[in-house]
């Protein structure tokens, strides 16, 4: 089940939802702390947490499935996002060192066959970080939050389903011990929820955190079967893309195009 992006862009606007990119982000920079000369690809929703690689990679681009829809991004540029079938990536094999995966694997109809995909972009020793909701946590329990949707993971099941798709883990963290209110007294102590729960309750963070290295071996991963994909002409590198008016975010905020008054949203 996929939430409509103009729903996730209304959750990242919140108090929780800015907690939780704050948090996130700073896990993801600490797994991955240099990226220069390398292409970074986010899958699902994943803009929140792709602008601090924009000035570093070589290339950031961001591919959102048909049914959740696509807005532009990054609101004060070209556009680097593209609606796909994320069981058909448009992209060449191993033409990525980077994979991000934000609410992506949880709601995907067909998970083996995205981490297939993920395997098949990645080059040789390349790296993803795979972001799923505990299915021991709080904020998978919550509708309040986009991780209350699609399915939860607990950590053997997710294990699982990396090693079928030869992505072997190389760091799994587990992060979000602050409650998904929005009492604004809980989220005003984000921080000594998120510092306590690490020491006391490292098993009941609402989201894993998994940083995974492709693996290479005579066999493919089970999943769709590679074929040719035309290039999505909205990625730079890869076609020259097309156009589209650049909406201005409101004043003093940068954050990602979740202002962005131009949403182009797949049929229902």
């Amino acid at each position: 089940m996929h939430l409509d992006v103009i729903d996730l862009m209304a959750f990242y606007r919140t108090p929780l939802g800015l907690i939780a990119r704050a948090q996130l982000r700073r896990k993801v920079r600490g797994m991955w702390p240099r990226v220069k000369g390398e292409s970074v690809l986010g899958l699902g929703f994943a803009t929140p947490l792709l602008r601090p690689f924009r000035d570093e990679a070589v290339r950031v681009m961001a591919l959102m499935p048909a049914a959740q829809g696509v807005f532009h991004w990054p609101p004060e540029g070209r556009n680097c996002t593209a609606l796909v079938e994320e069981t058909r990536l448009p992209l060449h094999d191993a033409s990525v060192e980077r994979v991000l995966l934000l609410h992506a694997v949880e709601t995907a109809d067909q998970a083996p066959a995205l981490l297939s995909e993920v395997w098949r972009v990645l080059t040789a020793g390349g790296e993803a970080i795979i972001i799923v909701p505990n299915r021991r946590g709080l904020w998978a329990r919550a509708e309040t939050t986009p991780f209350g949707y699609g399915r939860p993971f607990s950590r053997g099941q997710l294990d699982r389903l990396l090693r079928d798709a030869q992505l072997a883990v190389e760091a799994w963290d587990t992060i979000l011990y602050v409650p998904p209110t929005r009492l604004r007294m809980v989220l005003r102590s984000a921080a000594a929820w998120e510092g306590a729960g690490q020491r006391l309750w490292p098993a009941f963070g609402g989201l894993h955190v998994v940083r995974v290295t492709k693996q290479v071996y005579a066999r493919r991963p089970r999943g769709t079967p590679a074929t040719a994909r035309r290039p999505v002409i909205a990625i730079p590198g890869l076609a020259a893309p097309q156009p589209m008016p650049t909406p201005r975010s409101a004043a003093g905020e940068e954050e990602d195009g979740l202002f962005a008054r131009e949403v182009h949203m797949a049929p229902r």
